[in-house]
């Protein structure tokens, strides 16, 4: 029987974590998604989106799979303190750098199997973790164990550790393809800090008239340090009065000691750096910048009392 291009299932957001005996939880891993058949002595690896994993990935091709089975996991990267890093991830493919790709290997963390001779995605959620643990699959592959029922003690190791968040799967429940379901929960790990904004970005096409992204650091011993671009979590009303209160206290340089990164070609506008804002984010990436920082809302603290130390990375 051919194995099907199956696509992955996907989970639905929740904000808390939760017990539950009905419930097993794992870790989410900050990767790549990746759904890898082994057919015919040749191993297929598809990306969420269908493109070809082994491209960007050729190590994956040699894997340990054995003959006729397909699992659902993600390619990860661990860090020196053996948790993944989405940062070395890009370091890997070139995305997140300048376009040169550093040599860092990766490992293929499997949590569901799919197919084994036949399909398996009718069969209930412990009968595959079961029957995927059996495999016995060697390193580089990691097959992670379940915790049942405890969900809220696994969200607070992977909050203690700096993980991105952990997942909840229903017992019984059967792999759905393709579909976002309430039979996978996804809680991510929420981090926050305060930082000061330095500059701005101006917008384009909505946001012609107010700005795209603020830029924002936080003091060290040297000055003003950049730390990242903000351009999500405004609303309109956020929008037009920040824009406002930016153009009032703009200033001919940068505050900025270290070079500032753009998320798009444009030039920035320098600011006075006086307004303080709370940003939620989901890391420091590498090169000590924030990965998806969020706007959460002005801080009513003075700028120079929000620093590195106070705030920074460790």
């Amino acid at each position: 029987m051919k194995i099907p291009d199956f696509e992955p299932m996907l989970a639905t957001r929740v904000d808390e974590p939760f017990d539950d005996p009905g419930w097993w939880f794992e870790v989410k891993w900050d990767g790549y998604r990746v759904v890898l058949a082994a057919e015919g002595g040749k191993i297929r690896a598809r990306s969420r989106r269908g493109l070809d994993l082994t491209g960007p990935f050729p190590e994956l091709a040699s894997l340990p799979i054995p003959d006729g089975v397909a699992v659902d996991g993600e390619v990860v990267a661990f860090d020196e303190e053996g948790l993944p890093s989405f940062s070395y991830l890009q370091q890997r493919t070139g995305f997140g750098g300048r376009g040169t790709k550093a040599d860092v290997g990766v490992n293929l963390v499997v949590f569901d199997l799919l197919f084994r001779g036949q399909s398996l995605i009718g069969q209930p959620y412990e009968d595959r973790a079961s029957m995927l643990r059996e495999l016995a699959l060697p390193s580089p592959i990691v097959v992670p164990e379940p915790t049942p029922e405890h969900g809220t003690a696994v969200f607070e190791v992977a909050r203690r550790r700096g993980l991105e968040g952990i997942v909840g799967k229903r017992l019984g429940s059967p792999y759905q393809p393709g579909r976002r379901s309430a039979d996978w929960k996804k809680v991510s790990v929420k981090r926050r800090l305060r930082a000061v904004v330095g500059g701005y970005l101006p917008g384009e096409g909505g946001r012609s008239s107010t700005f795209g992204s603020v830029l924002v650091g936080l003091h060290d011993d040297v000055g003003l340090r950049w730390i990242a671009a903000v351009g999500s979590g405004f609303d309109d009303v956020t929008l037009e009065i920040f824009a406002t209160h930016l153009r009032q206290i703009e200033r001919p340089r940068s505050p900025f000691h270290n070079q500032v990164v753009l998320p798009r070609p444009g030039r920035p506008l320098w600011v006075e750096p006086v307004i303080v804002i709370g940003v939620e984010y989901k890391e420091w990436t590498h090169d000590n910048h924030l990965r998806a920082p969020v706007f959460k809302g002005v801080e009513t603290v003075p700028a120079e009392a929000v620093t590195w130390a106070e705030e920074g990375p460790g």
